[in-house]
């Protein structure tokens, strides 16, 4: 946790000045941080808000209290939208803290031939718990504004009657471990990045994303893992 990220319901003072932490937000505080009364932290932030600094008032054994200055604006998003297939839940939960951490912000979550039916039946898709592994990633990389997750569960109706205007203005690329071109490094400009299951998509997936004009990239010869692929192709990309 590199950030406290902050709720509307901790402030207690009609300034929003101050306010009031329990549970893992104080014990990181106070054990972590090694924190007490007059420290100050170097990275407080309100959801979806500024980022600052917070100064600790009082702690007790069951609340800590601490006066906060939000002056700051979070880091800017990347220029990315992201295209994913299902993958395994519990490979997702890391995905989604990952580019969470990175500063994608808006993330389309589709079926694809490969994806087995039953994830989709997985807790890790309820909206409780797809917040609760995004502030996880938002803690860690100091960033306050939660992406836009949507669940599309139709390939094909998906990719012609919505890709069309997701895509607009931006450069499509689709990952494909088997593609001739290679993945292309430091874009100028947003990008639209879609990538498979474990396998990949399958050639009619490809031909379909290519039909809405998605170029086929690849990052080398090796396969790599959905969780290790993401973050190689979108450090290469930015």
């Amino acid at each position: 946790m590199n950030l406290i990220l902050l709720f509307d319901a901790d402030f207690i003072d009609d300034t929003r000045t101050v306010v009031r932490l329990t549970g893992r937000r104080k014990e990181h505080v106070l054990s972590v941080c090694k924190a007490s009364t007059g420290d100050t932290l170097r990275a407080v932030g309100l959801l979806n808000g500024k980022i600052g600094k917070g100064k600790v008032l009082t702690t007790s054994d069951k609340v800590l209290e601490m006066s906060v200055t939000l002056d700051a604006p979070p880091p800017a998003p990347l220029p990315l939208t992201l295209i994913m297939a299902m993958p395994r839940p519990k490979v997702f939960k890391r995905c989604i803290e990952a580019v969470t951490a990175m500063g994608v912000k808006r993330i389309f979550i589709i079926e694809s031939w490969r994806v087995e039916k039953s994830y989709w039946g997985s807790p890790v898709l309820l909206e409780e718990t797809l917040r609760e592994h995004m502030l996880l990633g938002l803690e860690q990389a100091c960033d306050t504004v939660l992406p836009s997750v949507e669940i599309r569960k139709r390939f094909k109706p998906f990719v012609e009657d919505e890709v069309p205007e997701i895509i607009r203005g931006t450069r499509p690329l689709v990952a494909h471990p088997y593609a001739e071109n290679s993945c292309p490094r430091h874009v100028d400009g947003p990008v639209t990045l879609a990538i498979g299951p474990e396998g990949g998509f399958i050639p009619f997936e490809i031909g379909l994303l290519q039909k809405q004009g998605f170029e086929a990239v690849s990052v080398g010869k090796r396969i790599l893992r959905v969780e290790h692929a993401l973050p190689a192709i979108i450090g290469r990309l930015f």
